[in-house]
């Protein structure tokens, strides 16, 4: 997740630093300062979307300030309540997962979608933080423009399954995705000024950059030899800094990194969790359900994130899912 200055990543994802990882001390681990969600027994995809959430600050204070001065939702009140109790201890989940439909908590679900529902329940005075708009505009040869309606979303999809490159580059895939595609031959379109078919070029600009942008890299995709969704095990190079670049007169925009959510295993069972940097501290976490492990400094985040650290565990995880990887899955900070 990147926001002005951040995002933030909701996919399936390997990541491959620029540097190679440098050993961490026992210094680079302390106590942490915050609490993890009970796992009702698959349902760590959505506790990583609600942790994420909970640490994006200008969301929270949001949530919390509007349940206080406004009349509001019942799932905006479960969503202060869950907040509330986050700033004191371990928490659980299950009303929100009652408000959300979700009736089978042993079955594995995406983040990103989940993502989306909890963002469309909320008031939209709360989730504005997370709202761009993009106008989707096709230029003729003479410079004739036709511009479609505007298009709100929550997220950016980057389709892996486009890159032929061995480490997927997120960089890459964000000037790919406002670049545009050309029309021509049998694609020519219709110019209503030039009276005739033409070439033309289509893009999508930023008319809303988003105060929060979310990146959704699409891992998945449909085999006809196995006909069915497999997962694309590919490496993913993510930037600390990212821009989104000018375009049609909108001024360009730099996102830092602060959170990522990464999913070990294949379509049908996994497990997920998340990265996230403190908005009150130069330091990162990993929440995995009640589990959390701190990294004071970036080169202990760009270590192994296995091996000796310090944990806190208000209680015992109850994980029902499997964790069987297919790939390696790992979620570092490039220096």
């Amino acid at each position: 997740m990147f926001s002005k200055q951040r995002f933030n990543l909701w996919n399936n994802m390997d990541y491959s630093p620029n540097k190679k990882p440098r050993k961490g001390s026992p210094e680079n681990y302390n106590r942490c300062t915050y609490y993890g969600l009970e796992n009702q027994g698959a349902t760590c995809y959505l506790n990583s979307v609600l942790q994420v959430l909970f640490m994006t600050k200008d969301f929270r204070e949001a949530v919390l300030k509007y349940v206080d001065e406004k009349p509001a939702s019942d799932f905006d009140h479960s969503l202060a309540n869950l907040f509330k109790k986050l700033q004191e201890d371990t928490a659980e989940t299950r009303k929100i997962t009652r408000l959300l439909g979700i009736s089978n908590v042993y079955e594995q679900r995406d983040a990103a979608e989940y993502l989306e529902r909890v963002l469309t329940l909320t008031n939209p005075d709360i989730s504005k933080t997370f709202h761009g708009c993009l106008v989707n505009k096709i230029t003729c040869t003479k410079g004739h423009i036709e511009t479609d309606r505007d298009a709100a979303f929550w997220h950016l999809p980057l389709p892996l399954m486009d890159s032929s490159e061995r480490v997927y580059s997120v960089v890459d895939g964000i000037d790919k995705f406002f670049r545009g595609s050309d029309l021509s031959g049998k694609n020519q379109m219709y110019c209503d000024q030039c009276d005739d078919k033409v070439d033309a070029k289509i893009k999508d600009v930023m008319k809303l950059h988003p105060d929060v942008l979310i990146l959704l890299l699409k891992r998945f995709e449909f085999s006809y030899s196995y006909m069915s969704y497999v997962k694309i095990n590919q490496d993913v190079d993510v930037p600390y800094i990212l821009q989104i670049p000018e375009s049609d007169g909108v001024e360009s925009q730099t996102y830092e990194l602060y959170a990522v959510v990464d999913h070990v295993g294949d379509l049908r069972s996994g497990h997920y969790t998340t990265t996230i940097k403190s908005p009150d501290e130069d330091n990162w976490y990993k929440f995995d359900d009640t589990r959390i492990t701190l990294y004071k400094s970036q080169s202990s985040l760009d270590t192994e994130m296995e091996g000796d650290k310090t944990e806190k565990e208000a209680k015992p995880s109850k994980d029902g899912e499997e964790k069987k990887s297919q790939g390696k899955d790992e979620t570092k900070r490039k220096d």
